[in-house]
């Protein structure tokens, strides 16, 4: 059994990541997890959100969070993006490096990862 003094540092270490899954931001970002999603890799791409938004310390504008089918099951791991004013963003056949990029570029810097959109072409 761990002792409290150690229970509360993991609880203070982990007290980010939570707030981030279930805290309110300017930005969303949804992860496909139906088992569709889950099969394709969604999973490690959920917790590669979550480490690199808290890494960016974006964790008071960006919330990560996950929902079930999205319909485009040949595009998963689809993760989609919603932010104020602006039309949701579609990112398809995701993997945890490619959600580093789009914290990166996106989240960060503004400006959408295109050739990871759903309209792109090269898929």
């Amino acid at each position: 059994m761990k002792s409290l003094s150690e229970l509360a540092a993991i609880r203070e270490q982990m007290k980010d990541k939570v707030a981030i899954r279930t805290g309110s931001g300017d930005i969303r970002v949804v992860v496909g997890m139906a088992t569709c999603g889950i099969s394709a890799g969604a999973r490690p791409v959920l917790n590669a959100f979550v480490e690199e938004v808290a890494a960016a310390n974006l964790t008071d504008k960006v919330m990560v969070t996950q929902t079930g089918c999205i319909g485009i099951c040949q595009y998963e791991p689809v993760v989609e993006i919603f932010e104020d004013g602006k039309e949701k963003t579609t990112y398809v056949k995701m993997t945890p490096e490619k959600a580093k990029r789009v914290v990166e570029e996106h989240l960060k810097g503004g400006n959408p990862v295109s050739e990871y959109l759903i309209g792109n072409t090269k898929l």
